[in-house]
């Protein structure tokens, strides 16, 4: 298998880019700006995502593509939709057009952010993005889902929670991704054959989880790091920080409190 990944030069990116190395036979890089410490036996295509022309290049005799180029954090609508709008979009229809069977995409535990922390939830309930940014990674799932149903591709969307090596406060006790499980979910969907269109929660084995995450057990992940080793680091952590009467309540964390101004307050669903 050709695999692309984009976002190479990213926090996510530049540690997968050591734990799966050797995997592919080929593992083509790309991302905005050349890596610093890329090595001179990794094959690298830059790409402005927002430019089809460029993402075409890129995505050239690839047959899978792990897709974690983009604005990674809340911005303004301006850049959110320049990378995480059309650059999805364009990601998608390149790689249709190059005939690429896999895709899996770097969703985003955002595009259900406002969701209360005392209910769990699923893959089947509405989205409720969080930010600018969550919306772009609702719209990318949705994308993901026309191009697996309309052109056949196949197509994993992963709703990352905090890719780390360990949890650092109470709300990453529940959303903590260590970077090996995620190379398994990522195997997962570029290699499992009854991968259709699937969305997967991003998260380790964690305890307080409020995700509940079988579609991807179904698929056959098995996550090998467990949040409440860390419990009590986290715990003493959380204890620094300030009371956030909105990120607290919600899911998203401080994703949600930033500019929230509703009069109507948390809700209890």
């Amino acid at each position: 298998m050709k695999v692309l990944m984009t976002g190479a030069a990213g926090g996510i990116g530049t540690r997968l880019r050591t734990l799966m190395k050797g995997i592919y036979p080929t593992f083509r890089l790309s991302d905005l700006h050349r890596p610093k410490d890329l090595a001179n036996d990794e094959e690298f295509v830059q790409a402005d995502l927002a430019d089809i022309k460029q993402v075409t290049r890129a995505v050239e005799g690839i047959d899978g593509i792990i897709h974690f180029g983009g604005f990674s954090v809340e911005g303004d609508w301006g850049t959110i939709h320049q990378a995480n709008i059309i650059g999805c979009y364009n990601l998608f229809e390149a790689a249709h057009q190059a005939g690429v069977k896999r895709v899996v995409f770097a969703s985003s535990n955002h595009a259900v952010g406002f969701y209360p922390r005392r209910r769990k939830i699923g893959i089947d309930e509405p989205v409720r993005p969080d930010s600018r940014y969550g919306v772009s990674k609702a719209f990318g799932e949705a994308v993901g889902a026309f191009y697996a149903y309309k052109h056949g591709m196949r197509v994993t969307s992963l709703r990352i929670g905090n890719f780390a090596d360990h949890p650092v406060d109470q709300r990453r006790l529940a959303i903590w991704l260590h970077p090996e499980d995620l190379v398994q979910l990522v195997r997962i969907g570029l290699e499992h054959p009854d991968i259709r269109n699937e969305i997967f929660y991003g998260a380790s084995d964690n305890e307080r989880a409020w995700w509940d995450n079988e579609s991807a057990f179904r698929f056959g992940y098995k996550p090998q790091h467990k949040a409440e080793d860390y419990r009590d680091h986290a715990l003493a952590e959380q204890a620094k920080l300030p009371h956030d009467a909105i990120g607290d309540w919600y899911q998203g964390g401080t994703f949600c409190s930033a500019e929230y101004d509703s009069e109507l307050g948390p809700s209890q669903s």
